[in-house]
């Protein structure tokens, strides 16, 4: 076991207390005890001191666990508890798992996002199981008058060594009362029984028998339904419009139009100004409103170039929105001769110069993104009561708590006054981070003064904005006589930011390195997708390095092995993001599982293996020819995330993220013509089909007991590049601009 301190200062743990009726119920800090950046007390935000999670104990012995993150499929609700109920040391079919209110008073990081939820919580919930255990503990030995050494617990029974017993039930009031211990003893990972095991989703019998769980099963009496009208191109804003025929249509009670921010207003991390101004249809029912908004006649025109106002966690800034009406084929000329042009040199290592004009062989090669929607399946929707003195809010959304300030502003309201219910979010992938739907829905709400659901159509999401970006990268790399890799430079930019890594693979793996970033500002509205930038620069320069392997006459696998010794044995710079021994092992357990050493008649493989979010990731993608078809044979996947908390949900994720990141490598494509998006629903934007996902994916984690990391988004970008890989070889030539779809089919 190990000690760790259960208070950091007198506000770790506010208050153990007896529940009404007895019990026990302890609140603990989220994140004093979590694997974030250590800060000095003084600089840390008052609110992180807040309490974050809550354990209760009932006189039943039923314990109940609040997860505080918001749920959208990642299992956090199942995952997080687990972690609590590992260090009590209950059993776990007397754990009741709740999703718990949005509390800033309360809780903290109340976010789904970044891959983080299990990394920052994992000390700090071991620590609240472990402090209610000794808790009982305690309260026991006082009870029995006996030492407290002389108890042990088990799956929620105290035993004493002459054999009496009791359960958590029988002495939780007591428990209450004790004070919380200084220091606690964590358990060793191998005495492990929760954590590491597979536990099934506990919203599972909601999910499948269709309890109400998602934002568009919100609903209270009286209410209204909306929806919204948005400029059809990027880079126009409303010059007018006229409800008159729509307002005579049945159902159809008010339209008019919405300011999603006061004049002035400065934006902050999840704040988008895509389309500020909108008209709005209200009425009875999502068919008649949406039935109503084709009858509007509606008047665009251009906008001039304008400033905005960023104050993103304190740091203000301000941004330029250029003015025009934007095409995709401008934007692949512009982004080709920018990338011609002299980069901003983010690092440089050794002299790469020298070393490209010695060079007995440079291979060059240039690789190519288009913008991506999201596309989460649950459309975007929110709900909005507004009365004079209360604002509740209720929908998917990954951030309310940064979403909280601005409805504030724009309502004119205290925080205490808005209350925000979190539901079930059907998808996300970074686009309900995103707040508009909700400042929208509370204006509208606040406007007719009644309770009101907005709902978007797939067509207002699809062309809304908040698109992955479109990227661009040039590398070059510099093999000498041996066929070693003597230098290696990336030029990488995009519409409208940079992808760049700097400091990742093959950094510290090349005596010479280079890397230069440009960007190309745009009015299309872009956010977090994804993986974000990791989702292209792990699909590019797997690529590239894969190109360089064969150019040298080396097996892809033990080529980057080679480099990875290199960065392990006399790692070049000091900045390097990734450890290289941990890319090693992960390399090897793909090699040995995937049986890669041994040629597979009639299939084409490919590799990557990538390095984001704290964790690492590599996939082997076999490609077959079936029928005059390339058809996904199998995948077999290797993730470092550290411990795994559940095993059923990390291979869910994992299976999750190859089959989203070969759809959109496949099919994934969002272009612009005069400002316009030129696909808006699924008949246009293709997604992968169930009959063109992979036969089998097979998923194995390294198992080094080191502290969990994430794992939503690390496994996605690395399967850009093996099936990359795995087409090249079975067409017999390279391919750089996604998507391939006519490769496939």
């Amino acid at each position: 076991m190990s000690t760790i301190k259960t208070s950091v200062n007198r506000r770790s743990f506010l208050k153990t207390s007896a529940l009404a009726g007895g019990g026990m119920l302890l609140s603990f800090n989220w994140l004093l005890h979590s694997n974030i950046k250590a800060i000095a007390e003084e600089q840390i935000p008052e609110g992180w001191f807040e309490m974050n999670a809550y354990l209760k104990i009932a006189t039943d012995g039923t314990v109940t666990i609040m997860a505080p993150n918001p749920e959208f499929g990642q299992n956090v609700l199942t995952s997080l508890p687990m972690i609590v109920a590992e260090e009590l040391d209950v059993d776990w079919d007397q754990v009741v798992v709740e999703q718990a209110p949005f509390r800033t008073d309360l809780y903290t990081r109340q976010f789904a996002g970044g891959s983080q939820s299990v990394r920052q919580g994992y000390n700090a919930l071991r620590t609240a199981g472990a402090t209610a255990r000794q808790m009982l503990i305690n309260a026991t030995a006082k009870v029995w008058n006996v030492s407290a050494s002389e108890i042990t617990i088990k799956k929620g029974i105290l035993k004493h060594t002459s054999g009496k017993t009791s359960t958590y039930g029988e002495m939780a009031e007591a428990a209450s009362q004790e004070k919380v211990p200084e220091s606690v003893e964590l358990k060793n990972t191998e005495d492990f029984t929760i954590i590491s095991s597979s536990k099934k989703n506990v919203a599972l019998p909601d999910i499948v028998s269709g309890k109400s769980l998602f934002g568009m099963d919100y609903k209270v009496p009286g209410m209204k339904y909306a929806t919204i009208a948005h400029p059809p191109a990027f880079g126009l804003k409303l010059k007018s419009y006229d409800g008159t025929e729509a307002l005579k249509m049945p159902g159809i009670t008010d339209i008019f139009d919405i300011d999603i921010y006061n004049e002035g207003y400065e934006l902050n991390i999840f704040d988008t100004a895509t389309f500020p101004n909108l008209v709005v249809v209200v009425g009875d029912s999502t068919w008649q409103v949406m039935q109503a908004k084709k009858a509007l006649k509606l008047e665009w025109e251009p906008f001039e170039e304008h400033t905005l106002k960023l104050n993103v966690f304190g740091n203000k800034s301000t941004q330029v929105v250029p003015a025009g009406l934007e095409s995709s084929e401008d934007h692949w000329e512009q982004m080709d001769a920018k990338s011609k042009e002299p980069g901003t040199v983010v690092r440089k290592d050794g002299d790469p110069e020298t070393a490209f004009k010695n060079a007995a062989k440079v291979i060059e090669s240039t690789y190519t993104a288009p913008f991506l929607a999201h596309n989460a399946m649950e459309p975007v929707n929110f709900f909005a009561h507004v009365t004079e003195d209360k604002a509740i809010l209720a929908g998917p959304l990954q951030a309310p708590e940064l979403t909280e300030p601005t409805v504030s502003a724009r309502l004119g309201m205290s925080k205490d006054q808005i209350e925000i219910i979190m539901t079930r979010m059907g998808g996300g992938f970074g686009r309900r981070a995103y707040s508009h739907e909700v400042v929208e829905a509370a204006v509208i709400s606040q406007k007719i003064k009644n309770p009101v659901k907005l709902v978007y159509t797939r067509e207002d999401d699809m062309t809304y904005g908040i698109y992955r970006p479109a990227y661009h990268a040039t590398f070059r790399a510099a093999l000498d006589e041996n066929n070693k890799m003597v230098a290696y430079h990336i030029k990488t930019g995009g519409i409208p930011e940079s992808p760049l890594h700097a400091n990742r693979f093959p950094a510290g793996a090349v005596d010479n390195y280079l890397a230069e970033s440009w960007q190309i500002n745009s009015n299309i509205t872009i956010g977090a997708f994804r993986a974000p930038r990791s989702n292209f620069m792990g699909g590019s320069e797997q690529a590239f390095l894969d190109e360089v392997a064969v150019a040298a006459g080396k097996d892809p696998i033990a080529f980057r092995l080679e480099l990875f010794e290199k960065a392990k044995t006399s790692p070049v710079g000091k900045d390097n993001d990734y450890e290289a021994d941990r890319f090693i092992a992960l390399l090897e357990l793909l090699r040995d599982k995937s049986n890669w050493e041994i040629s597979k008649p009639g299939v084409h493989r490919g590799v990557a293996a990538y390095y984001c979010h704290n964790s690492y990731v590599g996939h082997v993608v076999d490609l077959k020819n079936e029928n005059e078809k390339l058809v996904f044979d199998k995948v077999y996947s290797a993730v470092d995330c550290g411990i795994v908390i559940n095993k059923d949900a990390a291979r869910n994720m994992v299976e999750g993220a190859v089959t989203d990141g070969l759809g959109n490598a496949m099919f994934g494509k969002m272009t612009f013509k005069d400002g316009v998006p030129q696909k808006s629903n699924f008949y246009n934007y293709r997604l992968i089909r169930m009959p063109e996902a992979p036969k089998d994916i097979e998923v194995h984690f390294v198992e080094n007991g080191k502290n969990p990391t994430g794992l939503g988004e690390p496994p996605f970008p690395p399967i850009f590049a093996a099936y990359t890989n795995a087409l090249s070889r079975a067409k017999n030539k390279r391919h750089y601009n996604h998507p391939f779809e006519e490769e496939m089919l």
